[in-house]
Order: structure tokens, then sequence, then C-alpha cells
């Protein structure tokens, strides 16, 4: 009996060896998955120049926009200025997600710069509609046009073009794709700290750029009775601003594959028919 207990005894202690040899293997299987998804060697230096760009290309392009009656910085090509900041925004996003060397920032980079792609036409249509109907690149003098009937008015179709392409260019509620809880946050996944809260404040400033962007093009400016005007320049940018709040919250994540689609086969046709329209009324 005392042998088949030290017999038991020993193949107890042998199983158990087994048992903590396997989890033990298993552990060291399991870190090695783990360190194949951690970001090793993150450029920082593209990580860092693209957050920094991002909010910086939003002050430039608001440098632009008239607060009232003047703005900061009253170039005569004032709309090709803003269209310009904009695309220094691809820049950032793309310098973000390439820099992290990961896969999820890699892949909202590269549906921003297809969702950029994709609403870039439109959205230049668009400004070129304002820009024929004032016969002026300058925001100032686009204001002035507007005296006795807002662009929006009779031009429904680029100010629906601008409002989706703003939405893009902030990557805001159905076209935020590229920072989507679908891919771990997208060109964010990577970022935390300082880091990340540079490069959030730069996305919600491009989209307050951008809703203030739609007063001067599209709302007459800070025209309005009895406030003054940089009172209703600041009342209509918040309402610009609460209508992509609540296409945010309302409206469903589009696909860029279907989005392209709809920008080529619909909203391209639709934006040079405006801009045909407002070309023969001007003339």
């Amino acid at each position: 009996m005392g042998e088949v207990a030290g017999l038991m005894g020993g193949l107890g202690v042998l199983v158990a060896a087994v048992a903590l040899s396997e989890r033990n293997w298993a552990g060291v299987a399991r870190g090695l998955v783990v360190q194949r998804r951690r970001t090793l060697l993150p450029d920082l230096l593209l990580i860092r120049l693209g957050v920094v760009t991002l909010p910086v290309v939003a002050v430039l392009a608001a440098l632009v926009l008239p607060v009232g009656e003047r703005a900061v910085l009253d170039l005569g090509v004032g709309i090709v200025w803003f269209n310009a900041m904009e695309v220094g925004a691809w820049a950032a996003v793309w310098l973000a997600g390439w820099g992290a060397n990961s896969v999820f920032p890699l892949v909202g980079g590269y549906r921003f710069v297809a969702q950029g792609l994709a609403y870039e036409l439109p959205h230049m249509f668009a400004l070129i509609t304002v820009a024929l109907g004032a016969g002026s690149l300058r925001f100032g003098e686009v204001v002035a046009a507007q005296r006795g009937l807002w662009f929006v008015v009779w031009m429904p179709v680029a100010f629906l073009v601008y409002v989706i392409s703003a939405l893009a260019m902030a990557f805001w509620g159905p076209m935020g794709e590229p920072g989507g809880a679908g891919i771990a946050g997208g060109v964010t996944a990577e970022l935390s700290g300082p880091d990340r809260l540079v490069f959030l404040a730069g996305r919600y400033a491009l989209l307050v750029v951008a809703a203030a962007a739609a007063v001067p093009l599209f709302l007459g400016g800070g025209a309005g009775p009895w406030l003054p005007a940089w009172a209703w320049t600041a009342v209509k940018t918040v309402a610009v601003l609460a209508l992509f709040a609540g296409i945010g919250r309302r409206v469903p994540a589009v696909r860029m594959d279907r989005f392209m689609t709809f920008a080529w086969m619909v909203l391209i046709p639709l934006s040079l028919l405006q801009l045909l329209v407002v070309g023969i009324v001007v003339m």
C-alpha cells in the first residue's frame, strides 16, 4: 500500500508539473501575441507633426473668415486660402495615422484620404459656385453680395454639398469612419495624453471653423436686425453647429465605398448643375 501511495503521489506531482508547464507555455504564447499587437517603433516625429498640424490648419483657415464685418486676414483669394487649409488637414490626419506604425491608425488614415478624394471635388464646386455668384473670392465681398438674398436660398444644392463636405472634413457624425469604433478609434487608436487632447481639439476646431465659414458663404455674414454684426455671426455659427450636431446624432455612419460612389455619381453632377444655373443667372 505504501508503494501504491508513493506512486500515486508521484503521478500527482507529475500531473501538476505538466499542468503548470502548460500554463506557463500558454502565458508565453499569449505574451507573444500581445507583443505582436503592440506598437513597437512608432515614428513620434510624424505623429507629433500630424497632431500639431491639425489645430494649426484650423486656425489658419479661420483667419480669413469675417467676424462681423472684418476678417483678421482679408485676402483677395480668401476662399482659395480656406480650401487650401482644408487640404492641409488631410496631411495632418494621414501623418498621425501613418506615424503610429499600427494597423488601426493606418486604416483610419487611408479612410480619411479616401473620404477626402470623395468630398473635395463637390466641395470645390460649391465654393466656386459661391465665388461666381459674388463675382469675387474675397469673403467680405461674398457677404456684400448677399444683402438682397442669402445664397442659401438660391444655391441650396451648394449649401447641401458644403454641409456634407464640412462633416467629412472634420470626420464627424456619419463621416466619422476614419476615427470609428469599428477600427478601435482609427487614427486616434494609438494617441494618448497631450497628443490625443491636441488632436481632438484640432478636430473640433475644424468643425467650428467649417460652421463659421458657412455664415459668410451662405447665410449673409453678420447681416440681421437689432444685434451687432459680430453677434449675428456668432448666432448663425451656433445654429450651423447645432445642425452638424443633430446630423451627427441622427444619421448613421456611412461606408467609404458607398460615400465615394454617392459623391461621384450624385454630388458632383448636382454641384455642376448648380454651378451652371448660377452662371446663367449671373450672365
